[in-house]
């Protein structure tokens, strides 16, 4: 088996979809409005300054992506492309972390996922009862639509003082959780997350997020790095399946095996960031010679994107662009790699929810040539590509790219 893979940008979203006026994101744009900010000064600090600096993303075809969604050049580099390109938009209904990734690897979610009413008080007075009862927890702060660092600085010292976790969730299928890693107790607030799961499947939401934080009060509260998501396992099978059915592996960096649940996943490596997490692609691609390794860099959503963050944003993409050289010198000459993303999560939006936009699909490898993928209709086609590149059983939905 040949080897795939797949560098999930989370967030990169590259121009409203057709359908965002639905969910309140016409006209939200993620790289192009970075870039704009870049270009106009908007996004210089002390780490960066001037236009996004990002040549091998746009040699390998981001920028040119980007261009075919929004209908109008990026305000960077000319670069000609010598990856394929285009984009696609999303069959799945929402613009969570689940249905993106899930789609992508060939199973769209057609349905909608519970959510909760943005309102204060937003939880059912008889889920909050409930953890109450089986967490073996005296109360909890927060019930509302939140920002997760803003809802640590807010209630953070409340939960020293009273021991009471922090319930919170946003416009996405989520319940999330927020305690102090140490007097609260990692282990402890997992188990918890592990109640509230199974309190909130019969109410569809896909997924209970702990969100561990450490500081002693609102001026040094920080959220670290063993974040845990219990998802709700994929409806159907997906490529990740499918490639172990065929004896491959699949391995998973980062938060990969948290959305599917594990479902086939081969093993899982962690990194605390970004770099890290790039760190731990290059060990894996010494080790691993078929199959697919797939990588979620979480850091542009959780950040930069939720945060509003438009120069720490840029910069990540920069830290990023530096890197790519290390991933092509490692690349076989039946590679295949994809950049993607799973959704919008444009910083410069109201608000600090994930925007409804086309995402980037753009394929690099030593037998890919320049070509134009246009408007891909599912994000299903990746998942199709890289199946027939590994010459796996075709999955059930998505229409296979021209790549030579």
């Amino acid at each position: 088996m040949k080897r795939a893979i797949i560098l999930v940008l989370d967030s990169l979203g590259i121009g409203s979809s057709a359908d965002a006026h639905r969910y309140g994101d016409k006209g939200a744009d993620t790289l192009g409005h970075i870039a704009e900010a870049c270009a106009e000064g908007n996004a210089d600090n002390s780490q960066r300054q001037g236009p996004l600096n990002i040549p091998n993303l746009l040699r390998w075809g981001l920028g040119a992506a980007a261009n075919a969604s929004r209908g109008k050049p990026l305000p960077v580099a000319s670069v000609t492309p010598q990856g394929a390109y285009g984009y696609a938009r999303e069959v799945s209904a929402g613009k969570d972390t689940p249905s993106g990734h899930w789609e992508i690897c060939g199973l769209p979610v057609p349905f909608e996922w519970g959510t909760f009413p943005s309102q204060e008080n937003c939880f059912p007075s008889s889920l909050l009862q409930n953890l109450l009862t089986q967490g073996q927890i005296s109360g909890t702060l927060a019930n509302k639509h939140a920002s997760g660092t803003e809802v640590i600085k807010e209630f953070g010292e409340k939960h020293l003082e009273t021991g009471f976790p922090i319930c919170y969730t946003s416009a996405d299928s989520v319940f999330q959780i927020a305690a102090h890693e140490q007097s609260f107790g990692l282990e402890r607030l997992y188990e918890l997350c592990k109640v509230a799961k199974r309190l909130v499947d019969p109410l569809g939401i896909t997924r209970v997020i702990a969100r561990p934080f450490i500081g002693t009060c609102s001026d040094d509260f920080e959220r670290t790095a063993n974040r845990r998501d219990l998802t709700t396992p994929p409806n159907g099978l997906t490529l990740l399946d499918f490639i172990q059915a065929a004896g491959g592996q699949v391995v998973s960096l980062g938060k990969i095996a948290d959305i599917f649940s594990n479902q086939g996943v081969s093993y899982t490596v962690k990194g605390s960031d970004n770099m890290a997490l790039i760190d731990q692609l290059l060990s894996q691609m010494k080790l691993v010679q078929e199959g697919l390794i797939f990588v979620n860099l979480a850091d542009f959503d959780t950040k930069f994107g939720h945060r509003r963050d438009v120069a720490g944003y840029a910069l990540a993409l920069e830290q990023l662009d530096k890197r790519i050289i290390e991933i092509e010198s490692q690349l076989s000459n039946d590679d295949l790699v994809l950049i993607t993303a799973d959704h919008g999560c444009d910083p410069t939006w109201p608000g600090s929810d994930h925007t409804r936009e086309h995402v980037p699909v753009v394929f690099y490898g030593n037998q890919v040539k320049n070509n134009n993928l246009g408007e891909r209709s599912s994000f299903a086609d990746m998942g199709q590509t890289i199946a027939n590149h590994l010459e796996i059983d075709p999955l059930p939905h998505g229409k296979s790219c021209q790549l030579i």
